[in-house]
């Protein structure tokens, strides 16, 4: 089992990584025996799942809510429909929430949690993939409004995250590939490690081999909480976790939010955004190269060509990068870096789409 700290000072807390044997001594130690628990979870998660958690927590007094799944669900509908269950149970601050499922489950949680009573204890257990390499570490919690997606939140660190692969067992293919487009993201902006592992592991990594999968997650893990402690409130460095983000989320949205993951987005925008690079003078044609093929060799979809700027312009001007009328961008360097920059030719950013 890994451990990793993250954050500062007060806001400290660790991230543990287990494979399919999950540990209860540290997991019992944040939750406690005496207080109240409250397991946040969406429809979407197997029964059989609850039912783990529910045997390897000690404390008896545990409650279960359960919301319909899916992207609409992070509104403030739910959120106080979680309320109404911490009032109806005589919740305190002394007492626990459970984000026990994806990104939608960890966000609404970690907001309830920032909020009731100005501020509770949450800890995150990630069930997806993607959640695990990304939500669930940093703090980020949030709920959508008719205006746009996570625009109502605010930064409210866990208390405690427990990862384990034995919840990846049941994830869609869909599902898992959209969490390797983040573990990628990774290996793009400075973990070489990670980088080399994925080269040489790429069909391991495919059928979901426990032991590279803890590695994976692990280095994911080390680069998203190293940024993170530098930058909790996303002023500086933290902006470099964006790449491919800013065309990723205007793929999504062209797509309504349907019919395409978040992960299977931003790998696309990788792409996009490496290509930019490519055309800025930044990385060669040989590293660009390499960028594809580590994609395309864990089966992920590198087709962006049926996407067109002229398309998803209007959704990138709303990008929350843009600053002062000017949209920045992350774009990586000749040693797989990522930098912020809104210091680029239009002209490139048409190349990179044809």
């Amino acid at each position: 089992m890994s451990i990793i700290s993250t954050g500062k000072g007060l806001n400290k807390y660790d991230v543990h990584i287990c494979g399919n044997n999950i540990p209860t001594s540290q997991l019992n130690k944040h939750i406690g025996l005496k207080n109240k628990v409250l397991i946040v979870a969406d429809d979407g998660i197997p029964q059989q799942h609850i039912t783990k958690l529910k045997k390897l927590i000690k404390n008896k007094n545990v409650k279960v809510f359960i919301f319909e799944q899916g992207e609409k669900s992070k509104s403030f509908k739910t959120y106080q429909k979680i309320t109404n269950q911490l009032f109806k149970y005589n919740f305190d601050r002394s007492d626990i929430l459970i984000a026990f499922g994806g990104g939608v489950v960890g966000d609404i949680t970690g907001f309830c949690a920032a909020t009731f009573l100005r501020g509770i204890k949450y800890i995150q257990i990630p069930t997806t993939l993607l959640s695990q390499v990304d939500s669930s570490v940093g703090g980020k919690t949030a709920i959508n409004v008719p205006q746009g997606k996570n625009l109502i939140g605010s930064f409210y660190n866990p208390s405690y995250v427990l990862i384990s692969t034995f919840f990846l067992q049941t994830l869609s293919d869909a599902q898992y590939k959209s969490g390797l487009g983040e573990v990628v993201k990774y290996a793009f902006i400075g973990n070489k490690r990670l980088k080399n592992i994925i080269q040489n592991n790429a069909n391991k990594i495919v059928s979901k081999d426990e032991n590279i999968l803890k590695l994976i997650i692990t280095e994911s893990i080390k680069t998203k909480s190293k940024i993170v402690t530098l930058d909790e409130k996303e002023s500086g460095i933290r902006a470099i976790l964006n790449f491919g983000h800013t065309f990723g989320h205007a793929i999504e949205a062209h797509h309504k939010y349907k019919d395409i993951s978040h992960g299977a987005a931003i790998t696309l925008g990788m792409i996009i955004a490496a290509r930019v690079s490519f055309f800025e003078g930044h990385i060669s044609e040989k590293q660009l190269k390499n960028v594809i093929e580590i994609i395309d060799s864990l089966n992920l979809n590198s087709d962006f060509k049926k996407y067109k700027y002229s398309g998803l312009k209007k959704y990138m001007a709303a990008d929350k990068k843009v600053s002062k009328g000017k949209l920045n961008l992350v774009l990586i360097d000749k040693n797989f870096r990522a930098f912020k920059t809104s210091n680029f030719d239009n002209k490139n950013i048409l190349k990179a789409f044809s």
